[in-house]
């Protein structure tokens, strides 16, 4: 497999792929580049005939604080720019869930916007107790697009899911578990050896079985497609307006935005 920039790749011995977000200076902020790659990753990991099951994980004190400034503004001032990242936004959520190979996730402390997306849509999301998740998108004034339309509904319920994705109250490791967000939950301390242990167990079972099973379950994300496309084109739509300006701005300022 080609060599990346934001994201760094270990094939172990039984055939886990080891995918760690690789910028622990800036909390694996997600870039440009790391945007791209998030994308390209995830066709090239299905070819793989070496690569059996992917433990996606965050170096450092968090897993990823989301797209960083930069990309943002760049989506926000740059047609060009604009429309790339939209359409990959589109295919990061779609590539995971075509990918035939089994994903686990670990998620330790902050997991924010394409960050949290990859996290989320990992076949097997585990959290640590104390990880802190939050999808972000509209106290940013945007919709809730990437991956939140497409699962949250179908992990959480509807009430819940617009409750989290409105109002951008954090959840812990410990709440996600309880309301069915992650698959299981486990101290900080323990989050990488039980990860890759569970990724191990999976990559010595039945390849073919486990593959038709995802790609069998996966049907329920496909019929959420169309309402997917949607929250991300609004968005997208979202960034030229006055809201995410004034939103990014009060981010980087670290006040609370005036979007009256």
């Amino acid at each position: 497999m080609r060599q990346y920039e934001f994201l760094d790749l270990t094939l172990e011995p039984d055939g886990v792929l080891v995918v760690t977000f690789n910028d622990p200076d800036r909390l694996n902020a997600v870039s440009e580049t790391g945007h791209r790659e998030l994308v390209d990753l995830w066709p090239e990991v299905d070819r793989s005939d070496d690569v059996r099951v992917v433990l996606l994980r965050g170096e450092g004190r968090a897993f990823s604080a989301g797209g960083d400034y930069e990309m943002i503004e760049a989506i926000m001032n740059d047609s060009a720019t604009h429309r790339r990242v939209l359409k990959e936004a589109r295919e990061l959520v779609r590539n995971i869930i075509e990918c035939s190979k089994p994903i686990v996730s670990a998620i330790n402390g902050p997991a924010v916007g394409a960050g949290l997306a990859s996290a989320l849509m990992a076949d097997i999301p585990v959290a640590s107790r104390s990880a802190k998740i939050i999808d972000g998108h509209t106290s940013i004034g945007v919709a809730a697009g990437d991956h939140a339309v497409v699962i949250w509904p179908l992990l959480i319920g509807m009430a819940k899911a617009k409750y989290y994705l409105m109002s951008n109250e954090p959840l812990t490791g410990e709440e996600a578990e309880r309301i069915g967000l992650v698959a299981k939950v486990v101290e900080a301390e323990e989050l990488d050896t039980y990860t890759r242990a569970l990724a191990s167990q999976l990559a010595r079972g039945s390849q073919e079985a486990l593959q038709w099973t995802k790609h069998s379950l996966n049907h329920w994300l496909r019929v959420a497609y169309p309402a997917f496309d949607a929250s991300v084109a609004y968005e997208f739509l979202g960034f030229g307006g006055a809201d995410a300006s004034e939103g990014v701005a009060a981010s980087r300022e670290k006040r609370k935005p005036d979007f009256s």
